[in-house]
């Protein structure tokens, strides 16, 4: 058994947490593609019969929790420190070495306002803030993939309109910020290429949601959604008053260039369905998409994605409160939780929502986001995790499925793992029906009813 609870003290404390964490595993000489400095760690049964998995140990639940599921799992890893007083004491070189490494990786969203201590001993804001920008930049990383129910995001990145370059960052004297735009063109081309190969392959829906009548970087990405499917089967439905590509062709036409000479082959047998949408539109026609149950991919900017999904993992909780309502209001003493699941839906509260990052070399990157993984930390540390009953214990579950996904992505055709990981869900999900136990005690529970992985 792992000592989490010194650990998290530890952290929490602000003691020695690298000393504490190397410990715990072996190093390796696997080294990332150009950094031979990296930290890189590895654990679990390393039998040669499965690709490894690399974590990122972020932190709070982000950290004690992987710990907790790699331990009770036994699956052949890497590990990379990547803890917010690491990164800052790296200068974020962690997380260069996190992005660079050639294997199906899990990162897990980090402390964005976390304190830390400087060289001297005193308390600032960690550097890069989150990480998440830079990490997507030094990986390459082009776009990310939420499914949740019917409904899929293809998140363009970075394609962000906002600064990630301080030096371009300021405020005027009369108080009006400027920071440069962030949309790398050839990342857009490869994001949207991923969305037309899902709409082709899937045969679902497909939506634009882009803004190009009001703004210049929407108006390239959406010229360039239309250079791509000129000379392809694609159906479009409602479209853009204006063709974005002619519109915007000399610039478009600049990042055409930087594309490799075989980027469309193959897309001329392409075909589906897609409708191009204003970005604003999107969120009422997702919410109609999740109710209709209709099959849905929508490719969008990063900044619009993220709306798009928060609202995805918003929305099923209301809907069901709303059903509750209506079933009181008519006489009906209903379950809403249970009639939700009766009348074919799937989504819950969004804790259960997946994320895959797509990188421009290398293989895909799974993250997932701990939103109150701080404070959850520190109930567990007061000795209190339900606070005197009106919280529940933190659930680990998602570790779980995150990890599931990462090491069938990276051994699709290995059957008998994922029939084991299968098994590990199902034994989880029987440990934790009903009241959910206390994270330690969840822990030494799945400990005594796993058996980690042998490959026998």
């Amino acid at each position: 058994m792992i000592d989490l609870l010194s650990i998290a003290r530890t952290e929490a404390s602000g003691g020695d947490l690298f000393r504490e964490i190397s410990s715990l595993f072996e190093s390796t000489d696997v080294r990332p593609d150009g950094y031979p400095e990296a930290v890189v760690w590895k654990g679990g049964n390393h039998d040669q019969k499965i690709n490894p998995v690399t974590h990122s140990l972020t932190d709070a639940y982000a950290l004690i929790g992987t710990l907790a599921a790699i331990d009770v799992l036994g699956l052949p890893f890497y590990a990379i420190p990547m803890w917010a007083q690491y990164r800052h004491d790296t200068k974020l070189a962690a997380l260069s070495w996190f992005g660079n490494m050639q294997s199906t990786s899990i990162k897990w969203s980090t402390a964005g306002d976390a304190y830390v201590n400087d060289s001297n001993g005193n308390k600032v804001v960690v550097l890069g803030k989150s990480g998440n920008a830079p990490l997507r930049t030094q990986a390459g990383v082009y776009c990310n993939v939420r499914p949740y129910g019917p409904i899929t995001v293809v998140r363009s990145m970075p394609c962000l309109p906002y600064s990630q370059d301080k030096s371009k960052f300021g405020i005027n004297d009369k108080g009006v910020i400027h920071s440069e735009m962030n949309t790398p063109g050839v990342q857009m081309a490869y994001s949207n290429r991923l969305f037309l190969k899902m709409v082709h392959e899937t045969g679902h829906l497909g939506r634009v949601a882009m803004k190009p009548t009001q703004a210049m970087e929407d108006g390239i990405n959406a010229g360039l959604h239309s250079w791509m499917i000129k000379g392809t089967k694609f159906e479009v439905g409602r479209k853009y008053a204006v063709d974005p590509y002619e519109e915007h062709k000399e610039s478009i036409d600049k990042i055409i260039n930087l594309l490799p000479d075989n980027f469309k082959d193959g897309m001329e047998n392409w075909g589906g369905k897609i409708d191009q949408h204003i970005s604003d539109t999107n969120y009422g026609l997702l919410v109609w998409d999740l109710i209709e149950k209709r099959n849905t991919i929508v490719l969008t900017t990063d900044l619009d994605g993220d709306r798009l999904t928060d609202l995805l993992a918003d929305i099923s909780d209301p809907l069901r409160t709303y059903g509750g309502i209506i079933a009181k209001h008519l006489g009906k003493d209903v379950n809403i939780s249970d009639l939700w699941s009766e009348m074919g839906y799937v989504t819950g509260n969004g804790r259960d929502m997946t994320s895959v990052m797509y990188r421009m070399d290398g293989p895909p990157i799974h993250e997932q986001t701990l939103g109150s993984a701080d404070a959850m930390l520190l109930r567990l540390l007061d000795g209190d995790e339900s606070m005197g009953g009106i919280k529940k214990p933190y659930d680990p579950r998602i570790h779980f499925v995150l990890i599931r996904d990462a090491y069938i992505d990276a051994n699709p055709d290995n059957k008998d793992l994922i029939e084991w990981l299968d098994n590990c869900l199902g034994i989880f999900d029987e440990i934790y029906k009903g009241q959910r136990p206390r994270f330690l005690d969840g822990y030494k529970s799945l400990k005594s009813a796993i058996k980690p992985w042998t490959g026998n």
